[in-house]
């Protein structure tokens, strides 16, 4: 959510104790906004002139709560409203993800995304990326399709039987629902707050961006209508390079598994990275 590159130096070259001291020492020199802040602050915007609040969003950091100080006074400097946190000074904050019920972790730290993963949690690693965010008020996510939205039943016969033997597979299996992913929960979770809007003023745009072509675009389509998921845009790229798709979409975030999507999508729009599936292993 801030830029803590500083401060990471100085834990890297000086050590924990120089760290803390550092942070003390300029705990009211507030942080400035880092990768993840036009999507923090969106968020947080769809709370604007509702009776109850649509999202929250808690900080879950590895500072301890004197270090953290500072965090927090960044977050009244930048008039985020955000209450509630977890400081666990050093150690995972994993064991409090479900505890506060959330739908989405972001991280720096890979390993507490992939033991958020494993307990069946929507999570991703940030990729490092300008945080300047899309100029659109409308909050804007992008996701990609096999192990994120959906499990990677298919993308296991791609890679162990090449393009052809994954396009046959798909057209044949067209009317067949895929098995959710990691992300459907919180697909579902956005979906939710856009039924609570005019379908032309909902503040939340969503988009799948993937690399399937027709005609395995057709298994896509008919598992989002069994969900009775909406998604608003869907990209059939065949393969070509997602960061400029991205760009056009106005992207706030997009999650793939496949670290070389990442890579080249966090020139464009800030990335989380979905360690997930068989890619990833």
């Amino acid at each position: 959510m801030f830029d803590l590159d500083e401060s990471h130096r100085v834990f890297e070259t000086s050590g924990k104790e120089a760290y803390c001291r550092y942070q003390i020492e300029h705990e009211d020199e507030a942080l400035a906004p880092g990768v993840a802040f036009p999507l923090v602050s969106k968020l947080l915007a769809l709370n604007n002139e509702r009776p109850s609040p649509l999202v929250e969003v808690i900080l879950m950091s590895r500072n301890s709560a004197d270090t953290g100080l500072r965090i927090f006074n960044s977050i009244r400097h930048h008039g985020l409203s955000i209450s509630r946190a977890a400081f666990t000074g050093g150690q995972t904050p994993f064991q409090y993800i479900s505890a506060f019920g959330a739908h989405l972790f972001l991280s720096a730290h890979a390993e507490d995304v992939v033991a958020a993963l494993d307990a069946g949690l929507a999570a991703a690693t940030i990729i490092g990326s300008s945080p300047l965010g899309s100029a659109s008020a409308q909050l804007r996510i992008a996701f990609d399709g096999d192990a994120v939205l959906f499990s990677d039943d298919s993308e296991r016969i791609y890679q162990a039987r090449g393009l052809a033997a994954f396009t046959e597979n798909e057209a044949a299996a067209a009317r067949t629902p895929l098995s959710g992913g990691p992300f459907k929960d919180f697909l579902a979770a956005l979906h939710h707050i856009q039924t609570q809007f005019e379908a032309d003023q909902a503040p939340i745009r969503t988009a799948l961006v993937t690399a399937r072509a027709a005609p395995a675009h057709e298994r896509v389509v008919r598992t989002l209508r069994a969900w009775n998921i909406r998604i608003d845009e869907a990209l059939f790229l065949g393969g070509m390079d997602k960061g400029l798709f991205l760009r056009a979409f106005g992207a706030d975030i997009f999650f793939d598994d496949q670290r070389g999507h990442c890579e080249s999508a966090s020139r464009h729009v800030a990335t989380g990275h979905v360690p997930h599936g068989i890619t990833n292993r």
